[in-house]
């Protein structure tokens, strides 16, 4: 299983790298479109390599989305939460109503029933 996974992890870096090579050629970037970088007198821009600006759109798509995920499961983790404080509650309450049944009986009867 081991073997396979590196297996995939070769072919994936080698797709990247063929995608990286073939793809080398310079863009420039502009924050702004040119009328409204007129209008501002700024034009931020900068020259990168394609691959670096496919990736770089990749990851950032990666990264909103695992945000996105996220913040839409809030609610059922939320919820998890207020369960398991519930259980928690409840085992105590279990557990203290169970030591109030043996208060007077023999100690290893009580125990012996509280396995049960």
């Amino acid at each position: 299983m081991r073997y396979i996974r590196y297996a995939c992890i070769a072919v994936f870096a080698i797709a990247l790298i063929a995608v990286a090579l073939a793809n080398r050629g310079m863009v420039t970037l502009k924050v702004l479109p040119g009328e409204i970088a007129g209008l501002f007198a700024v034009t931020p821009s900068v020259q990168l390599p394609l691959f670096v600006v496919i990736f770089g759109g990749i990851i950032a798509g990666l990264l909103v989305g695992f945000v996105w995920e996220w913040l839409r499961e809030y609610n059922i983790r939320a919820e998890n939460s207020r369960n398991a404080r519930e259980v928690r509650r409840l085992e105590r309450e279990v557990k203290r109503l169970k030591s109030e049944k043996h208060e007077g009986q023999d100690e290893v009867l009580a125990l012996l029933d509280e396995a049960s």
